[in-house]
Order: structure tokens, then sequence, then C-alpha cells
């Protein structure tokens, strides 16, 4: 009886915990020079299940980023909420170069091209903080001159930093 007991308590717990999904939110973005290319690399990874259920909100229907016209509304989506400024708040063209999906990840590449992230910049980095309340996206700027990458957090209540020239 007691053991009877103990599995069917493991099993609502394992069934309240899948129920409720994963209880984080949170968003990775690397910044990094390619000194091959001479590009800033920008490499951004989210949850699939989050993005999954923005865009599904957004639009009331299922998507599939492997669709052009879905990866074209999230692309659009992205580049609204993901910008750098230069120091006189210019944008910084970002140029997309792809996006790979699996059932946890949805990870987007996008460069500067022929040139580094200035020391002076506005980042903006919204992606998912308009849906989500608890979203919380880190980037990883990962400059050629300093010996650890320099982190930023942003969040529903900080969507924008200031990069300052030091």
């Amino acid at each position: 009886m007691h053991s009877i007991k103990i599995t069917l308590c493991a099993a609502l717990l394992f069934l309240s915990a899948a129920a409720h999904g994963h209880r984080f939110h949170a968003g990775i973005t690397d910044i990094s020079m390619n000194p091959r290319t001479g590009n800033t690399e920008i490499v951004h990874t989210y949850m699939a299940h989050d993005v999954e259920a923005l865009l599904e909100n957004l639009y009331q229907r299922q998507f599939d980023l492997g669709d052009e016209d879905d990866l074209a509304l999230f692309r659009r989506y992205l580049e609204k909420q993901f910008q750098i400024k230069d120091a006189q708040g210019r944008d910084i063209p970002l140029t997309w170069v792809g996006l790979k999906t699996d059932a946890e990840r949805v990870t987007v590449y996008q460069e500067i091209v022929k040139a580094n992230l200035p020391e002076s910049a506005t980042i903006l980095q919204a992606t998912l903080t308009d849906f989500l309340a608890d979203q919380i996206n880190t980037i990883n700027i990962n400059r050629n001159n300093t010996p650890r990458p320099q982190t930023l957090q942003f969040s529903r209540q900080q969507r924008e930093h200031t990069l300052e020239r030091h």
C-alpha cells in the first residue's frame, strides 16, 4: 500500500511539472568579431516553444519556420525587437544570415558586414519581452581586446543598454 501511494505521488508530481511547462523564459545572444571574414557575428538562441507560442498568439494560427512566409513574419518581428544603433542614434545594418530550428531551440544568425561592433552603441534586445513578462535576454559581447566577454541582461523593464567607450 505504501509503495502505491509513493508511486501515485510521484506520478502526480511528474504530471503537474509537465503541465506547467518550463519555468523560465530566456534568450542568449553572442556577439563576436570573426577575424577571418571581418564580420561581427550575432547568434541568438531562443526556446522553440516560446517562439512558437509568440507567433501563434500574434497571428492566431500554427507556424512552421521552415515555411518561407512564416519565416518572413518571424524575421520581421526579430528585426524590430533586436537593433543596434551607433553613438549618433543611426541604425547599424544587420544582415540576416539564416535560421536553424530543432525541437528545443530556434537559432538566428545575423552579422554586421565588414565592421566591428562600435565601442559606443545602443543595443535594443526586446525579443519575447512583449509576450512573456519574465523573459530574460542575455547578450555576451566578445571583443578581441578583452579577456572576458561583456555580459548584458535585458528584460521587460530594461530593453536597451548603451555601450560606452572605455
